[in-house]
Formats: C-alpha cells, structure tokens, sequence
C-alpha cells in the first residue's frame, strides 16, 4: 500500500476497499452490539495487520481484546488498561488543543506519563494507534477508544481505512444499543441510548415500560403457598403392643403384608413360659395329694383338722398360678386383630430382642384407610385455616399429584429425627388411591390469596425483621 507504483498500489487497494465494504456490511447486520465488538477486535485484522486490539468504553470500561472471548477485569493487563485508556480520555478532555490527542493518533511510550509507559514494554509493541469512537466533532470527549498495537508504524492509508471501519462500525453498536440488542441486561433496560441522535422522550424508554410491567405485576393477585416433605400414612392405625414381658422368638408376617383377623403375626419364647406351667402344674398335683392324705387323717385325729383350711388355700393359689401361665403360653402367640396391612420394619431387629409388655412393635391398618402427613418448618408456617387444599407429589410419580383437604395443623411444633422442628399436618385424600403407606415426596399446602410482591418478599421481609429486630 507505501508503493508509489499505481500498478502495484491498485490491487493491494481494492482489495482493501472490498474488505472495507464487506466489514460494514457484516456490522450493519449483527444481531448485538457484543458481535459488533467481537469484529472491532479481531475482524480489523483484514484491513491492517496488527498484534494485540482493545477496546475501551468510556463508562462501561473494558468490551473486548482480540483473541478472547470474555475479558478478565481483575486482571494486571486491563488493570494497566484502564490506567491508560483514563489518561487518553484525559488527555482528550484537556483545555490546551496542543494537550489534545490527534484524530485518530499514533501512539509510543515517550507519549504517555511515566506510570503508565512505565509497563509499556511488558505488556505492547513499540507503535500504537488510537482510534475514539463516538465523536460528534474531533474536540468532543469519543465515548470509546480503539487500541489496535503492532511493530511496525502506521501508515496513513492504513490509518484511513480503519478510521472509516470503526466509525461505520460504532455508529452500527450505537443503534444495536439503542434498540436493546446488545445482548446484555444493560441493552435489555434500554440503558445505553444513541448520543449524537439525542434521548427518547421519558414515556418512550424500555426501562420505564419494564419498570410499568414490574410494578403492575406486582399486584397479581396468587395463592400463598408452601412446600413441606409429606408421606402417605394410615388414618387409623390398630397398634400391636407386647402382651407380657418376654423375648420375641418369631415374626410369621413380613413389612407391609396383607393379613386377615386371627392371621398370627408374631410369637414369643415359649419355652420359659412352658417350664413354669410344668412346675406349677406339678405343685397343683403334690398339693392336691396332701390335701387328701390329711383329709383321711382328719377321720381319726380331730387335731388334724385345722390344716385342711390352709391346705384348701394353696391347692386354689397353685390352680390360679396354673391358670395364668396357661393364658401367658396363649398371649406368647399375638393374632392379627383386624384385616389390612401390616407396618413394621425389619423383623430381623426385633427377633430375640427382650420386650416389655405394651410396647408397641406393630401397626395394621385398614385396605384404603389413608390419609397425608406433612411437617410444615417454622420458617414456613403461614395461616392455613382447616379445609385448605393440599397436594402431594409423590417422589415416585411426581406428575400425578394427590389431591387433599387440610384437616388440621398442630398448635405445637415438635422435633424431627433430623433435629428440626415443625409443625405436623394432616389432611384428607380427596378420593381413594392405590399407593401403600410409607411412600414419601412433597407437599403442596394453599393458603391465603396475596398479592405477586407478597409472595416474592415474604421470606426476605421475614429474614430482614429477625436480622435487625424490626
């Protein structure tokens, strides 16, 4: 492009041109402002070789360096970065036009302070050029600066062709921004605005529209709602306690079988039972024969008489004693006292394990007798008032909810094996369902109609008044 040939000049110039025209084109249609900077940084490379491009926005400060796809803020590089960009904005603010920067500008080391050329040769080449963009006049303040560095110094006609790509390119951000298109929550609200075309009239901006939204939305009226872990549980279970103290020898039923009244569920060690019926037994006889050995004593020796009273008594208290262990030895097999399912855990933990009598080890409860059983935490204890609506899903089919009515919550919270604290709830299946008791997953319970505000900042609301104590 240096040659004073027109025949060398001319193809190494059109094709310049052609990359100049078909770089506008690719900018006009971009879709968001962070593809229009993504082409500032890497796509300049087809007008004019360099190594390194920045670019720099005035307020936002670092969009883009080339090679990268997200740069790192904190990093030493665009910490040195934004030292140098506020100088050349600086430097372009001052009153002296001799101060002034040209439009665009060749920039070295010897043309900056000495803290920022301090690290110019860590981080650069030796020749920078400096191209503001955003620049309704050559004395306004550019609202960015493109930083493109290399070896070599730069040519003029290098220098023309990039000035006119990035203005095609910034003016091409601006609208994208403007429009809400820059990809970004910023391009979103309608912050950024075009500067040189003016502002839209207040009633016009996409913030004060989504800001509108926000605020109407705000007031929807939905239904307050918690969630708390529920189980499927049986309404009224029939509790099986031990029946008399002893060891627990046998289990005939297994967890959540099916059995009918008089099925045996359990049974107990019989043999030390067994043993005290055959002495008892035993003593009834020996008792028994020495009654009517002093009886026919007693025919003879009026003497003898007296003892047939006490002999009278230990025959009865034997015959009582004989009577007991015999109703312990029909105790030590317990029945099923109703029909339905059987609720325990593993048999293999109570099988020789010593029990006292009432304790419970079982339940039965009845085919359909099922309700839902839900502990609401402390934190989310809203007013539910009975005959509310409750849904549970069901960890195994989570997409077919059960349907119930509250039936009550409990005045007191009390403690979980987890070492929370909550309240239990129960509530009524709407209609009979065919899943077992146990099966576990998470409740739905509906309160109170609220406002949308109600329902986001109820938990924070609350947070903040246990924090400051407000």
């Amino acid at each position: 492009m240096q040659s004073d040939s027109p025949a060398a000049a001319g193809p190494e110039l059109t094709q310049a041109l052609a990359a100049l025209i078909d770089l506008g084109k690719r900018a006009r249609h971009a879709r968001s402002s962070a593809a229009v900077e993504f082409m500032l940084v890497n796509d300049s490379m087809a007008l004019a070789p360099y190594r390194q491009a920045v670019l720099w926005h005035a307020d936002r400060g670092l969009l883009a360096l080339s090679g990268l796809v997200k740069p790192e803020l904190n990093a030493p590089y665009a910490l040195w970065l934004k030292q140098l960009c506020r100088e050349i904005l600086g430097r372009k603010q001052g009153t002296n036009p001799a101060d002034r920067s040209p439009t665009p500008a060749a920039l070295t080391a010897a043309d900056l302070s000495a803290t920022a050329a301090g690290e110019w040769a860590q981080w650069w080449p030796a020749q920078a050029l400096c191209l503001p963009l955003g620049q309704a006049t050559n004395d306004a303040t550019p609202q960015a600066l493109l930083l493109l560095v290399r070896d070599n110094p730069w040519q003029p006609a290098e220098e023309q062709l990039l000035t006119e790509w990035a203005d095609a390119a910034w003016h091409a951000w601006g609208k994208l921004e403007q429009s809400g298109g820059s990809g970004r929550l910023g391009g979103l609200l309608g912050r950024s605005s075009d500067r040189s075309s003016g502002t839209r009239p207040w009633w016009r901006r996409p913030s004060v529209w989504v800001a509108a939204a926000l605020v109407a939305a705000s007031f929807i009226p939905v239904r307050l709602s918690v969630l708390a872990p529920g189980e499927l549980v049986p309404l009224n279970p029939m509790l099986v306690r031990a029946p008399l103290d002893g060891v627990v020898d046998v289990f005939h039923v297994r967890p959540n079988q099916t059995v009918r009244k008089g099925d045996p569920l359990f049974g107990f060690d019989e043999a030390l039972i067994q043993s005290r019926l055959d002495v008892a037994n035993q003593a009834l006889v020996t008792a028994s024969t020495e009654y009517r050995q002093t009886l026919q004593q007693a025919l003879g020796d009026p003497k003898v008489r007296t003892q047939l009273a006490s002999l009278t008594g230990r025959i009865q208290e034997k015959r009582t004693e004989v009577t007991y262990l015999r109703e312990q030895l029909t105790r030590a097999r317990v029945l099923a006292p109703q029909d339905g399912t059987v609720l325990f855990d593993d048999p293999t933990e109570w099988i020789g394990r010593p029990v006292s009598v009432g304790e419970r080890i079982l339940r039965i409860a009845a085919t359909g007798d099922i309700e839902v059983e839900a502990w609401l935490p402390i934190g989310d204890a809203i007013a539910i008032e009975p005959g509310a609506r409750v849904q549970l899903f069901l960890t195994a089919r989570p997409l077919e909810p059960l349907h119930a009515t509250l039936r009550y919550v409990a005045h007191e919270a009390v403690q979980r094996p987890d070492g929370g604290f909550a309240y239990r709830v129960r509530a009524t299946l709407a209609q009979p369902t065919d899943h077992r008791v146990g099966l576990k997953g998470t409740a739905k319970l509906e309160g109170d109609t609220v406002t949308a505000f109600w329902w986001v900042m109820r938990r924070p609301i609350a947070s903040l008044r246990a924090f400051f104590g407000w």
